[in-house]
């Protein structure tokens, strides 16, 4: 069944005449309703598009975050054949919040990494809404250090609303675990690909995404903090999420005017969640094109390439 945000109201109405006309068809004493079937669909179309084609950054940041949206395992799943998952930092537990793991994309072998929100209560819960530990975030290192060893290039899903800011995240280390990630990626001798598929929250997402290629879908979000988190510090009151969405421009048709992302994956009319296979197919064709970059390319230029990318942001006119 469906699940419709807030403000797309006027589309659920006109669609859930579409189904109630449908139902009624296939009546064997209905009369023919045909031509006013297609007019009403023609219209709910319509609607769809014309609503989606101008949403404001508040209604992308529903969007990425709409549960019925494909998240980090069903890319693996679709795009990824032979995936072996990883497990653990070597030090202190596996944190199911990150996906790791080495497989094939499209007759590559690559090494993987990626944010797992989880999309029922049972699996959000597991995977702790996507919102990694220090221990994630270890064990993020050694999946790209590994990768380093063996010269895989590492793809990264990003979705998180952030890391986990639990006491015993602080304890452990979790600030240190981040940035070591960051290194760990800006470091790198293979070529890494981040692709933002929902949220990309704070430092929680930077840890994976600091790459070579950074890549969002067209409804997703990348930001320094949330919106209900930027809008309690700057206002003290987390109600003024509206406001801080729309003030600190975090789609990506902003990002990538400012230089911060390298490209945008278009979604199917209504968002990934309406069509998720042809979302996800649309990614793997933005991360083969990417990779095709770095062909024969060396270690030493795959690594020039991303710090000079990195450092040339908001250097640019």
């Amino acid at each position: 069944m469906a699940a419709y945000l807030d403000f797309e109201k006027p589309v659920a109405e006109l669609e859930a005449k579409v189904e109630d006309l449908k139902a009624l068809s296939e009546r064997q004493d209905s009369p023919p309703i045909g031509e006013e079937l297609t007019k009403l669909e023609a219209k709910a179309a319509k609607a769809l598009a014309d609503l989606y084609s101008s949403l404001t950054p508040w209604q992308k940041t529903q969007v990425a975050r709409h549960p019925q949206r494909p998240h980090c395992l069903d890319f693996i799943r679709e795009l990824i054949e032979d995936f072996t998952p990883l497990a653990g930092d070597r030090s202190f537990a596996d944190d199911e919040a990150m996906i790791a793991g080495l497989g094939r994309f499209r007759g590559q072998s690559v090494a993987l990494l990626g944010q797992e929100k989880g999309s029922d209560t049972e699996t959000r819960i597991k995977h702790n809404f996507g919102m990694v530990k220090p221990e994630g975030y270890r064990k993020a290192v050694r999946i790209m250090e590994l990768a380093d060893r063996f010269g895989l290039p590492v793809l990264s899903f990003v979705d998180t609303a952030g890391a986990f800011p639990g006491v015993e995240a602080e304890e452990r280390g979790q600030a240190e675990a981040i940035a070591r990630a960051t290194e760990a990626a800006l470091i790198l001798g293979v070529p890494n690909v981040a692709v933002v598929i929902g949220e990309g929250g704070s430092g929680g997402a930077l840890g994976i995404a600091a790459c070579n290629v950074v890549l969002m879908m067209e409804h997703a979000i990348y930001t320094v903090a949330s919106p209900e988190a930027s809008a309690s510090i700057l206002w003290r009151d987390s109600q003024r999420a509206q406001d801080a969405a729309t003030s600190m421009k975090i789609t990506a048709q902003d990002l990538l005017k400012f230089g911060i992302i390298d490209g945008i994956v278009p979604e199917p009319v209504g968002g990934a969640h309406r069509d998720p296979a042809a979302a996800i197919a649309a990614v793997g064709d933005a991360i083969e094109r990417a990779l095709t970059q770095f062909g024969g390319v060396s270690p030493e230029k795959v690594r020039s390439l991303r710090e000079e990318k990195f450092l040339g942001i908001g250097r640019r006119a």
